[in-house]
């Protein structure tokens, strides 16, 4: 070795089956393994750290975003939708695009302007969908045309294990949609009697053996999400078989909503809603569970009797066959609508 270099260990092979979740799905670098993403994609599954927007062409019917107007895109996410609105603006027009979670925040938005949509089509604010009016006025927007909810958990959280939101990896219990702000799952858990968990467990996720779970897991310490998931498992081994697997699912919802409000947050935003859009302005909520939807219904008709909706979605709107089988998250979503 010449003198004066210093010596550098050879990158160590991580294996045919690499235990990092980064080395284990070649997806996170589209870049260079496009081969991979269609694989993925082919077999009916989305590839891991990208997410697939849904109901594209549904919400861009009922929004119908048109040249010269406003629209805000509550859930901003990884941007699917947005980047489908945007182009109908043109030109005149400008989108307000929300999201709570800093980590995903800034790489959403350097996406978008890669695309070409500078700071005079497109704004984007870090805040919660229930501070819509505020977030509006801070940039100066009097109402809006179009309004769009997509209330899922983006791809990229699920799939980052670091979140603390998926039950199939290890990764700390946390599941905050912002990590500087409130408390873990995981200290949620903790402080938990089995009576509050029940009901939890019941009003978040419509869990039929919240019975069965609560006693078990309330007032324990978790650190890791497969503790977790295994500690479900372990009392529904009574039940057995893919129940179990829907249950653990489940309880991750359920905490996941509690830690983050999601409920509170979406009735702030229903409420506020019809002062945030202009007359004529149409709004469109996605939604994938029963305590969700249930919400926004409620929330629809009672302005609709009021006179303050023009109208409503008599029912909800699907994913198509073909659009679940492409995206399996697709599947529980429902959409609904209302004009001002």
């Amino acid at each position: 070795m010449s003198e004066g270099i210093p010596h550098r260990r050879r990158p160590r092979y991580s294996g045919k089956n690499p235990r990092r979740f980064e080395e284990k799905y070649k997806e996170l670098s589209p870049e260079k393994y496009p081969e991979t993403v269609e694989k993925v994609l082919a077999s009916g599954k989305t590839p891991a750290g990208s997410h697939v927007p849904i109901m594209v062409a549904e919400i861009l019917e009922i929004l119908h975003p048109r040249p010269g107007e406003a629209a805000v895109d509550c859930t901003l996410g990884h941007g699917g939708h947005s980047s489908a609105i945007l182009p109908r603006l043109l030109p005149g027009g400008l989108l307000l695009g929300l999201d709570v979670d800093p980590l995903e925040l800034p790489k959403t938005e350097a996406r978008l302007r890669a695309m070409g949509f500078g700071p005079d089509v497109l704004m984007v604010r870090r805040s919660n969908f229930a501070g819509l009016p505020q977030a509006m006025a801070a940039e100066g927007l009097g109402g809006a045309d179009c309004i769009l909810a997509d209330l899922g958990v983006s791809s990229m959280q699920l799939d980052t294990p670091g979140r603390g939101f998926s039950t199939k990896v290890p990764g700390p219990l946390d599941m905050r949609m912002n990590p500087a702000r409130g408390i873990s799952a995981a200290q949620l858990l903790k402080t938990l009697v089995p009576a509050s968990l029940a009901a939890i467990l019941r009003e978040n996720a419509d869990e039929p053996h919240a019975g069965m779970i609560a006693p078990a897991i309330a007032g324990k310490e978790y650190f890791l999400t497969t503790d977790l998931a295994d500690a479900i498992r372990a009392c529904l081994r009574s039940v057995g078989g893919d129940e179990t697997e829907k249950s653990v699912r489940r309880v991750f919802q359920a905490l996941r909503i509690e830690v983050n409000e999601e409920f509170s947050a979406l009735d702030n935003l229903l409420r506020v809603l019809p002062g945030s859009l202009n007359p004529g302005g149409r709004v469109a909520v996605l939604t994938f569970h029963s305590g969700e939807d249930r919400r926004v219904k409620k929330a629809f008709q009672a302005a609709h009797r009021e006179g303050i909706y023009t109208g409503i979605s008599d029912n909800v709107t699907r994913p198509s066959p073909g659009e679940c089988r492409a995206n399996p998250r697709a599947t529980s979503a429902k959409l609904r609508w209302a004009v001002r």
